[in-house]
């Protein structure tokens, strides 16, 4: 039986901007595209201390306030066609500096009205707005099929 992966991803903001590590790492499947920042559950890890765990190894920075903004299942996504499951978070407060760069790549803090412009995850751009709205949580379903969304396949709902 198939079992999608599940992760975190973490969007760090202070003063209007967020921090976006820019993937450079060879091999690395999101070679080339700015992403916010987290991974993969570990067994026994409940979502929000997997993330708060990414972001000390991505960032040297330890979340002090942290909100879930939504769901994303993502069909198909790995190169792989695995299927992944991530809960998405809004940082709004944490203790620390972070470095220029990580494992990944160079981090840089990138105004929220500008991340439309770099390049990212196609499915990317079917959610980001609302991690940064006041609105209610989103989930969404953004299937994928060799690298690119499944045309007509995405579905983003508000709870109510």
């Amino acid at each position: 039986m198939l079992r999608a992966i599940i992760g975190t991803l973490g969007y760090v903001v202070r003063d209007g901007r967020v921090l976006l590590v820019h993937r450079q790492r060879h091999g690395d499947d999101h070679q080339g595209k700015w992403n916010g920042l987290g991974g993969k559950l570990e067994p026994g890890e409940d979502a929000v201390t997997c993330l708060k765990r990414e972001l000390r190894e991505e960032a040297g920075i330890e979340a002090t306030s942290l909100r879930l903004r939504g769901t994303v299942s993502w069909p198909g996504f790995g190169s792989d066609g695995s299927d992944w499951f991530g809960l998405v978070f809004l940082v709004d407060d944490f203790d620390g500096t972070p470095p220029e760069r990580n494992e990944d790549g160079p981090l840089r803090w990138v105004p929220v009205a500008e991340i439309g412009e770099l390049p990212m995850w196609e499915g990317d751009r079917h959610f980001l707005p609302l991690v940064f709205d006041d609105g209610p949580q989103f989930h969404a379903v953004i299937p994928y099929r060799d690298g690119s969304v499944v045309a007509g396949g995405v579905a983003v709902t508000r709870s109510p």
